[in-house]
Order: C-alpha cells, then sequence, then structure tokens
C-alpha cells in the first residue's frame, strides 16, 4: 500500500497564466525546471504563485530566465527570505534555449510561461513558443468557445429527455 503525501506535498499545479491561451497561439510547448531558494519552494508549496505578468528572456549568454513572476514571500520567513518578483533562471539544454532564440527572431513569436507545478518533487515551468492574437481572432475563440458549450447543453437536454420518455 502506498504510502499517502500531506496535503501540502502532492505533486500538482501551483500556478496558471489563464490568459495566456487567450492572447497568443501556442506553438510549442516545453518543461524546464527552475532555480528557487528555499523559502520561494516553501511559499511555492502553500500555494501561493501568479504568473499573470510573467514572460521568459534570453539573454546575450544563452540563458533563460523567468521574469514578472510573483511568488509572496514565505510567511515564517526570517531575513534571508527572498524578493516576490526577482527574475528566475529556467532550466533547459543548450540546444533548446538556441531553437527558442532562433524562433524568437522571427516577427510575433515570444515565448511565455504556462504554468508552474511539482513534478517529482520539483518545481517544473510549461513555457510555450506562442504568436500574440489579433483582437478579431479571440473574439472568434470565443464564439467558437461559447458555440460548443451551447451544442453540449442542447444535447444534454435531449438525451435527458429521451431517457425520460424510455
Amino acid at each position: 500500500m502506498a504510502k499517502q503525501k500531506p496535503a501540502g506535498q502532492r505533486d500538482g499545479l501551483i500556478a496558471q497564466n489563464k490568459k495566456a491561451r487567450h492572447d497568443y497561439a501556442i506553438e510549442d510547448e516545453l518543461e524546464a525546471g527552475i532555480v528557487l531558494t528555499g523559502t520561494e519552494v516553501k511559499s511555492l508549496r502553500e500555494g501561493r504563485a501568479s504568473l499573470s505578468e510573467s514572460f521568459v528572456s534570453i539573454d546575450r549568454r544563452g540563458e533563460m530566465w523567468l521574469e514578472g513572476a510573483n511568488i509572496p514571500e514565505y510567511l515564517n520567513g526570517t531575513w534571508n527570505n527572498h524578493a516576490p518578483k526577482r527574475k528566475r533562471k529556467l532550466l533547459l539544454h543548450a540546444a533548446q534555449i538556441e531553437k527558442l532564440a532562433r524562433q524568437t527572431q522571427a516577427k510575433g513569436y515570444t515565448v511565455i510561461p504556462l504554468s508552474l507545478y511539482f513534478k517529482d518533487g520539483r518545481v517544473k515551468v510549461k513555457i510555450a513558443l506562442a504568436r500574440g492574437k489579433k483582437e478579431y481572432d479571440k473574439r472568434q475563440a470565443l464564439r467558437e468557445e461559447q458555440d460548443k458549450r451551447e451544442a453540449l447543453r442542447v444535447m444534454r437536454y435531449r438525451n435527458k429527455v429521451a431517457r425520460g420518455i424510455q
């Protein structure tokens, strides 16, 4: 019988960038490690983080950085607590970083973080190569989503009525 971990230590989603899929067309997704301090990990174990205004940058030395991600200070931390919005280094293979750097040189492409999660006890970031959507593309996507929901609602109602008659 497997030993169950306490609720705060289960692997899973910590934070998600919900507006990313609305604002960008996702081309390619990658999983990256992230360099964190001890108090940052403890704060993430409590499920406290935000990726809403964050972005990924690649510097001249070929290193990727997660910027603008908010990991609030650990409540029980001491004088060595971390800065909530500091730059955090992302861990990828050099070839992957080089490939992303080449692709972001193309017009309209950028690298954005999609989610922050635990995997095998380590914090991972799902990043994506994305192209910004135009306003009409966003409206079209919302319209299609709404049409799908309406169709499901109608089918569910018809199935319920059909079962009630039999």
